[in-house]
């Protein structure tokens, strides 16, 4: 049977020339919104686009994604516009590359501000990139963030693409897993995606100017504070399954100066993690 776009009367396509006259505007950091119907992966195209030489600002929606991925390549997907699936072009070259590590935890601040203010939803961060919201007592990932360096290593000419993923209307027999939620399940005030669209980018906007604007600092812009205010992982017991099969134990403690998580062992190390599963698991 052939779809159209009004095929599901619940979730009308986004307004695409709407989102443009809202968010493309003189002297702000979006400088270009593309909204497609399908495409695999909406980081992969903005890469590409990004490698030609794609100016800093552009922003790439996708209707539905069929190869969208989280972190660890795994696979993100939903029903055509249940969601916003979008991943937008940043080039902080004045930043120091070895801060960059912060770009996902600032579009996570970010994502959170918005989705209270315009959903009226709260939602906590689950480090690094992981969004949650509460369904009947219980944690449930609405959405993620995956950034990915493009161009030059050094930041010379170099960027991010950073992609978030958010579950709107997903309905509980559509969860890809029993561990996942969307903004409706959770109670949400408002799931139209327009505004909901419109607020993330605003918020993004606004966080990335200050983080831009003192190098970087997560301290000078409060990023660092913000992120742990809203953090679910710090003080938690949790579980860091490592690239190369390590696996470290222990209470999240911290965020050090490059955006990782510090895990205080039963020993007494603390231990710096960068990359790898973050599990929360039950205290004894």
């Amino acid at each position: 049977m052939t779809s159209n776009r009004w095929s599901d009367l619940d979730r009308p396509p986004l307004n695409a020339a709407a989102l443009q006259r809202a968010i493309v505007t003189p002297g702000g950091l979006w400088t270009a919104l593309d909204v497609v119907e399908t495409t695999g992966s909406t980081n992969s195209d903005l890469a590409a686009r990004a490698k030609a030489g794609a100016p800093e600002g552009a922003v790439l929606v996708a209707e539905e994604q069929t190869a969208g991925r989280g972190r660890l390549d795994r696979q993100w997907t939903a029903p055509s516009r249940s969601g916003l699936f979008f991943s937008v072009l940043l080039r902080p070259s004045e930043v120091p590359v070895r801060r960059w590590g912060w770009l996902p935890l600032l579009a996570g601040v970010a994502t959170a501000t918005a989705l209270a203010r315009a959903g009226g939803v709260d939602t906590g961060l689950k480090w690094p990139n992981d969004l949650l919201v509460t369904i009947d007592g219980e944690e449930r990932k609405t959405g993620g963030i995956l950034a990915e360096r493009v161009g030059s290593q050094d930041g010379d000419g170099g960027g991010v693409v950073i992609g978030i993923g958010l579950n709107i209307t997903l309905r509980e027999d559509e969860l890809p897993v029993p561990a996942a939620g969307s903004l409706a399940l959770a109670g949400a005030k408002g799931t139209d995606r327009d505004p909901l669209l419109r607020a993330v980018l605003r918020s993004l906007a606004e966080w990335y100017a200050e983080w831009r604007a003192v190098g970087g600092d997560p301290d000078a812009c409060r990023l660092r504070q913000v992120y742990a205010a809203g953090c679910a992982t710090l003080g938690r017991p949790v579980r860091a399954e490592l690239p190369g099969g390590e696996t470290v134990t222990g209470t999240a403690v911290a965020l050090d100066d490059d955006g990782r998580l510090v895990i205080a062992t039963e020993g007494g190390e603390e231990r710096p993690v960068g990359a790898g599963d973050v599990v929360h698991v039950r205290a004894a």
